[in-house]
């Protein structure tokens, strides 16, 4: 802990801050809330209810009107601070409101109801954790299903793609072989095909096969990726080849060379590798939405989607899923984090 506070006291003056350290401080502290106030509002806005979400103006915290429950209602009434005709305030029960007239009954005698126009009244107002914006979904929609439809294809497309493209680079950076650098470039050149050009081909290409509702036919066709064979490629291209070659000298096949070798020491590219597929194939939308058609089959943003209907869409749902979704994101990134700076940084020497 005293690491931490020597190093964000840290200075360029001889122990006293200058003008550059303080102009460094509040760009970083604006790029800290740049980047973390969206996340800390979506965070803090899950646990609001939907009227929460509607209110205008916006509050940071989850705010949400008080009830109180009143002899002879079923359910619990809202509660408002009235301002009355001679001055005085008083809480008051709103059973009704027509046109802009509230009706209005004392909560500790409900007998008699008071009109009062809404402008004379407002809400009270407490901190609540809407928390059922998190159990409902769990309960009324196939959370849970939705949930391992995404584990099941981030994890398994996740490793076919680590194998599929570090078996790629491996040949690219370490075999000579006529055509290897022209294969290279197709291989970068698909790059700038844009997505929507292909979509249709390869549809026709799952649909011939039979995987239409089928996980594997949004698994497989983007197992390979020309980002992960360039990305890879380029760190095997660090390997001394000597190490390679005295593995062979000693008996080594060709698989043993890439497994035990090569495998192990691309590991800080492998993960940043890792971290790349699991965000692409988490937050993926588009194909698993053309590929599936059974909800039984859907992934969780495909799921989100049905908390959108075709004149309302539950908010406060979404974003708690939202929520949901981010968490195991997050855990890769801090569990891998580690890597990224060495995999990219030594992604293109030579």
């Amino acid at each position: 802990m005293a690491g931490v506070g020597e190093f964000l006291t840290r200075s360029r003056g001889r122990g006293r801050f200058d003008w550059s350290d303080i102009f460094t401080y509040l760009y970083l502290l604006l790029g800290t809330l740049i980047m973390f106030l969206p996340v800390l509002w979506l965070v803090l806005s899950s646990f609001k209810t939907q009227a929460g979400l509607l209110r205008f103006p916006p509050d940071l915290l989850p705010y949400d009107q008080r009830t109180v429950s009143v002899e002879g209602y079923d359910k619990p009434l809202p509660l408002y601070d009235v301002t009355m005709p001679d001055g005085t305030v008083r809480q008051l029960a709103q059973v009704r409101r027509v046109g802009l007239e509230g009706q209005m009954v004392d909560p500790a005698a409900p007998g008699e109801v008071i009109k009062v126009g809404i402008g004379d009244r407002t809400e009270v107002r407490e901190l609540r954790l809407a928390w059922e914006n998190y159990t409902d979904p769990l309960e009324r929609f196939n959370f849970l299903v939705y949930l391992r439809n995404s584990i099941v294809v981030t994890v398994a497309a996740t490793i076919i793609t680590l194998l599929i493209n570090s078996m790629a680079g491996f040949a690219l950076a370490k075999y000579q072989f006529r055509g290897s650098d022209a294969i290279f470039v197709i291989i970068i050149s698909t790059l700038m095909i844009p997505i929507s050009v292909i979509l249709v081909p390869v549809f026709l290409v799952i649909t011939g096969i039979g995987w239409n509702n089928n996980l594997l036919g949004v698994i497989i066709p983007g197992a390979a990726t020309p980002t992960g064979v360039f990305l890879l490629r380029q760190y095997m291209l660090t390997i001394p080849d000597e190490l390679l070659d005295s593995a062979r000298i000693d008996g080594a096949s060709e698989w043993r060379v890439y497994w035990q070798l090569v495998m192990p020491l691309s590991a800080p590219a492998l993960a940043v590798l890792a971290i790349f597929s699991v965000m692409w194939r988490w937050n993926d939308f588009l194909w698993p939405l053309i590929v599936l058609s059974r909800s039984e089959l859907f992934t969780l943003q495909v799921g989100l989607a049905s908390f959108q209907g075709e004149l309302n869409t539950q908010w406060h749902y979404v974003l708690a899923m939202t929520v949901m979704t981010l968490l195991p994101i997050t855990l890769v990134f801090a569990l891998l984090q580690r890597f990224i700076t060495t995999g990219i940084a030594t992604t293109g020497m030579k």
